[in-house]
């Protein structure tokens, strides 16, 4: 039995504050010519639905926050888009836009109206450059792709999204089955147009009912739509750190027990979001990507996850161009970005070098050196090699007591240079791989203390963290943009000049 799914109505009501939509709708200008079959169509599709087109456009609230909504009506000539429609969510957009509001979308829809063909077809242009225009004003787009959302919509303003969830089961493809197969004579494969398998290749960030997508959109904006200028709380982190032996610090960064990512953000965050993937098919389970706030500083986060690393492969191609997309989503909402660094190092595989390991790390470190918004790298606990490079160069830099880096794992580095593993703790000693080292050297800001071992107080040790992540954020914010890079490239100028 098929799941019964919310029209747009339906959905408005799920998603909005009770009683506070407010629709934008003009009476749609007719395209068809009276009398036609166009016309009757039309006619009887406004007869039996009770819409008078195929998509719905208002504001209302969200949890008390204003934000504008345009939805799709499939039952309305399955959703098709128009010339009627594709005006009416263009002026929902650029209203949306001149008044500074959140947009959500929630596309259903078989693609372009085929009784208007090529007219109606290049109106996903105009929808699309509106959207372009919202996000580059800076404000969050979140789309809830409906079933079934295929052709010209999914291949333009349905696939534009900051964050995008999907109902789950939802038929979301850009060639819908049933032309593929009157096309080809055989069916496309099951499985593939389907969210969940999306959500698995890294196109969409959640597959959710409507009243847990609320939820979500309720979470999302709350860190997307935060204040930009942090009040500092608190008093200057805590610096003092006890003398640290480097081959002490790498072994303590390996235990198994050691707090990562998760548990950083499970005790010293709120309002978590995690994102998933590249949004250009891939996905990579050891980079987690998430929203969060840090008391109330807002960010995005990007965290090699050592607790997936051990079960998966090693951090390769796909989870830098994950973490690119995290970097693009920081600068264009102008969001403070956090870098978490916790990695034995990048793979090494075949598919590794072919799938362009090193060209990813360099547009990686390229892309963050360069990018508009604040940045704070957090050294958590291991940092080898260019998987870890890829993540550093930010603003701040954070250093737990016992993370380091390194070229090498220190026993590659000792094979390197002695033909044998066994010289490790003695070449981490002399590559100046530990905290107080990096300090010195200029290339780490601030220690966190471990007391004596994060593995021993992980819940303190992250609210540390955390406090001193919130902290270094609010100080950024307060600094002008062209101030923040010129000093970030002067920075990483003067390295080794000093």
């Amino acid at each position: 039995m098929s799941p019964v799914r919310p029209d747009a109505r339906a959905l408005i009501d799920a998603f909005l504050d009770p009683g506070t939509w407010r629709s934008w709708d003009e009476p749609p200008v007719d395209p068809a010519p009276p009398g036609s079959g166009y016309a009757e169509e039309l006619a009887q599709a406004r007869a039996r639905t009770g819409y008078d087109e195929s998509v719905v456009t208002g504001e209302g609230l969200l949890d008390g926050r204003r934000v504008a909504l345009v939805a799709c009506e499939f039952s309305f000539l399955a959703g098709s888009i128009g010339v009627a429609a594709a005006e009416r969510l263009t002026a929902a957009i650029e209203r949306a836009t001149a008044e500074r509001l959140p947009l959500l979308a929630a596309p259903a829809s078989g693609g372009t109206r085929m009784q208007e063909g090529a007219l109606a077809f290049t109106q996903m242009v105009k929808i699309t450059a509106a959207v372009a225009a919202h996000r580059a004003a800076g404000l969050p787009y979140v789309v809830y792709l409906r079933h079934p959302t295929t052709g010209g919509v999914f291949a333009s303003w349905g696939s534009l999204g900051h964050v995008t969830m999907a109902e789950p089961g939802a038929l979301i493809g850009f060639l819908g089955p049933r032309i593929f197969e009157s096309l080809h004579g055989y069916p496309f494969p099951e499985g593939v147009q389907v969210a969940e398998n999306l959500l698995a290749h890294g196109l969409l960030d959640a597959v959710v009912p409507a009243h847990e997508a609320r939820l979500l959109a309720v979470r999302v904006l709350s860190v997307l739509c935060a204040p930009r200028e942090v009040r500092r709380g608190g008093p200057e982190p805590d610096e003092r750190v006890p003398p640290v032996q480097a081959w002490d610090a790498v072994t303590r960064s390996r235990r198994d027990d050691r707090p990562g990512v998760r548990e950083l953000l499970a005790h010293g965050a709120r309002d978590v979001t995690p994102l998933n993937g590249s949004g250009e098919g891939e996905a990579d389970p050891g980079l987690l990507m998430a929203l969060a706030m840090f008391g109330d500083a807002p960010a995005v986060v990007l965290g090699q996850d050592r607790g997936r690393r051990r079960v998966t492969t090693p951090f390769g191609p796909a989870g830098l161009r994950v973490a690119r997309r995290g970097m693009r989503l920081a600068a264009e909402l102008g969001l403070p970005l956090v870098t978490v660094v916790d990695t034995p190092g990048a793979a090494l595989s075949k598919a590794a070098e072919e799938g362009g390991l090193a060209a990813e790390i360099a547009r990686c470190l390229a892309d963050l050196v360069t990018l508009e918004a604040p940045t704070v790298c957090l050294l958590l606990g291991e940092g080898a090699g260019g998987a870890a490079l890829a993540l550093l160069p930010a603003d701040r830099v954070l250093c737990a007591q016992h993370a380091w880096l390194s070229p090498l794992p220190p026993e590659g580095a000792s094979a390197l240079l002695y033909r044998s593993v066994d010289f490790a703790p003695e070449t981490a000693a002399a590559q100046r791989v530990k905290s107080t080292d990096l300090r010195h050297d200029g290339i780490v800001d601030r220690i966190v203390p471990e007391l004596p071992d994060a593995a021993y107080e992980p819940e303190a040790f992250s609210r540390r963290v955390a406090h001193a992540l919130e902290h270094e954020i609010a100080g950024l914010l307060r600094t002008a943009p062209v101030d923040r890079i010129t000093a970030r490239l002067a920075r990483y100028r003067a390295l080794g000049r000093r």
